[in-house]
């Protein structure tokens, strides 16, 4: 047994004391700045909720299509989503993708400009970088820890914690696709006299989004591996039948939860990918002719 040479308890009830003191003093504040991101979750889940099931189905299996151009993805996702409405699983699916597509749009909105930012500093990039490495390596469970203290159980903490969880791969690939551009290409844009600005829009971006799309998969995937996590804290949705399915020993349930966040999984992960390489090959395309 290692040997205690110091006390930890006054650390720890320092940092216990010091998050007890955040809760009541900003509390109300961080729920206040929290509301507009419940406004966006629940205005989504009501949509998905209120969508007839059939109109979902031909608008996700048409996305598939216009992806691939293909019957063979677009297939794999009716069937998918056919087996999520025979398994009685439609209404938690709904609330699961709510949950995904909230989060990963909020992940979007904040990760690409700090990514942006990082491809263009290199202190920034510094500074970042060790941030990130935690974000990806602390464990999820830990996430959920303050996030309750501070909004109590419920969609908040959840739809947070989901944030947080998925959002350094879309920062790293957008800081990485942005200064992955050819130099030679930017030159010629300097040579036409164009801003930084218009660089960064009529360029950069243009040529890095295959690699920020990545990251949106990647995004998408984390958000969606933190569905079960996040229904210990009210997230409900299929992560809610998986628990319950483990508390009452109903291997059924929870296989056919699972079996749902699968499904979901592959129908984002193929459609993104799927549009990932439509770019490339319309980039690369692009860069022959020229």
């Amino acid at each position: 047994m290692f040997p205690q040479l110091i006390d930890t308890r006054p650390l720890r009830r320092a940092i216990d004391d010091g998050l007890n003191w955040v809760v009541r003093n900003w509390g109300d504040g961080f729920e206040a700045a929290a509301y507009p991101l419940l406004m966006l979750l629940k205005g989504i889940e009501d949509l998905l909720i209120a969508t007839p099931w059939w109109l979902i189905i031909a608008i996700l299996t048409g996305i598939a299509w216009l992806a691939t151009r293909s019957w063979k993805l677009p297939l794999v996702v009716l069937l998918s989503l056919l087996f999520l409405g025979l398994m009685d699983l439609w209404k938690d699916a709904m609330t699961t993708m709510a949950l995904m597509i909230a989060a990963t749009l909020t992940a979007i909105v904040v990760s690409i400009p700090v990514g942006v930012w990082m491809s263009r500093s290199l202190n920034v990039r510094k500074i970042f970088t060790p941030v990130l490495d935690l974000m990806q390596t602390l464990p999820s469970f830990v996430y959920l820890i303050p996030t309750v203290m501070i909004f109590g159980p419920g969609k908040i903490p959840a739809l947070i914690a989901t944030i947080v969880y998925a959002a350094p791969p879309l920062i790293r690939l957008t800081d990485l696709g942005l200064r992955s551009v050819d130099p030679a290409v930017m030159e010629a844009s300097r040579a036409f006299g164009t801003n930084p600005r218009q660089r960064l829009l009529g360029v950069q971006i243009p040529l890095a989004l295959p690699t920020i799309l990545a990251g949106i998969n990647q995004t998408t995937m984390m958000a969606l591996s933190m569905v079960v996590i996040a229904s210990m804290i009210g997230a409900g949705g299929l992560g809610y039948q998986v628990l319950q399915g483990i508390g009452r020993l109903e291997v059924s349930r929870g296989l056919f939860a699972g079996l749902g966040i699968v499904v979901l999984a592959i129908i984002f992960d193929r459609i993104t990918q799927s549009f990932g390489k439509q770019l490339q090959g319309r980039i690369g395309l692009a860069e022959a002719k020229s």
